[in-house]
């Protein structure tokens, strides 16, 4: 019998992310959005640092739905902003975990570009 993976190194096996899926699995965190209202929160989010293209966007969304990391739901994030033309994702726990992992990871590097001196001790405000 074949054992079954352990969610930590199902994650594991995918990290470090790229600043984009990253970006988009961030995007996704408060509650479900659709495609172009991801696109605005990662460019707003990172001062338009990382651009995602419609296509670019709805290929990831495409990959990051196979690895069952987000999830398309009916319900949109804000029922003002309800579309039925718009599809709606959301993270899913795996997802989540994911994303997690990664911050962490990220974390603990500022943390040694901190004690390296390459950053201050503080981060400014």
């Amino acid at each position: 019998m074949t054992p079954v993976p352990d969610v930590a190194d199902e994650v594991s096996r995918h990290l470090p992310l790229s600043p984009r899926v990253f970006q988009i699995l961030m995007s996704l965190a408060d509650g479900p959005r659709h495609g172009y209202a991801v696109i605005r929160d990662v460019e707003e989010r990172t001062d338009g640092t990382i651009r995602l293209t419609a296509s670019t966007l709805y290929d990831a969304l495409a990959r990051l739905d196979q690895q069952r990391w987000i999830e398309e739901v009916q319900e949109p994030a804000d029922a003002d902003d309800h579309d039925p033309r718009r599809r709606y994702y959301r993270l899913s726990e795996l997802g989540r975990e994911v994303a997690r992992r990664e911050a962490r990871r990220l974390e603990r590097a500022l943390q040694t570009a901190r004690e390296r001196r390459l950053l201050p001790k503080r981060a400014r405000k």
